[in-house]
């Protein structure tokens, strides 16, 4: 039995439980399992999740959190509207001042937990591919530090290579406790690592 095979059986396994259980991806499996682990969201929380589409993290989100929760969503893509009135869909760039301005305006107040899945449009060139996606996990470290409220958690996604040590050692100095893993359902060849990072100074 080759590692490859066993690799794509697990891919294939992710891939259909998401379509039996109706989660918008497989990637909605490696939310449950970090926050089976970490307990990051909890009910009531507000969760703001950038890079959201296809929607995947913010469905668990919103079951997690429940109707006394909130969930905005933020995307360059349209994102499909889930039923509950509690999730809202911030269609922009979430670099972007304007669309920060409709995030603030959207959760009313202060977040408890920032969190984002989300990949760059990459070229095939692993340095650069790697710089774009340390770029997007600065962008939403920003984006904690002016809409995270005070012992909030926070949630990215990073490769590691280069700029992951620097990157590691901005979010131990804003969070107390700073973990990182790789859940199950995370490709076993993958630099794919997630930082966990709980209760913000």
């Amino acid at each position: 039995m080759s590692k490859r095979w066993q690799v794509e059986k697990k891919k294939e396994h992710y891939y259909k439980s998401a379509k039996k259980e109706k989660y918008r991806s497989r990637a909605s499996y490696k939310l449950l399992q970090l926050n089976k682990k970490f307990k990051i969201i909890k009910p009531r929380d507000y969760v703001v999740d950038l890079g959201a589409a296809p929607g995947g993290w913010s469905q668990v989100a919103l079951d997690i959190a429940g109707e006394d929760g909130k969930v905005v969503a933020v995307d360059l893509q349209r994102i499909k509207p889930f039923d509950e009135e509690n999730f809202i869909q911030i269609t922009g760039d979430f670099t972007d001042p304007e669309t920060i301005r409709k995030i603030e305006e959207a959760l009313e107040w202060n977040a408890d937990v920032v969190m984002s899945d989300a990949s760059p449009k990459l070229t095939g060139i692993k340095d650069i591919d790697q710089l774009r996606y340390i770029d997007i996990a600065e962008n939403a470290l920003k984006i904690s530090d002016m809409i995270l409220k005070i012992g909030g958690s926070f949630v990215i996604k990073a490769f590691q290579g280069e700029g992951y040590e620097e990157l590691l050692k901005k979010i131990k100095t804003k969070f107390k406790i700073v973990k990182t893993t790789k859940p199950p359902s995370s490709k076993k060849g993958s630099m794919e690592m997630y930082i966990i990072a709980m209760k913000k100074y």
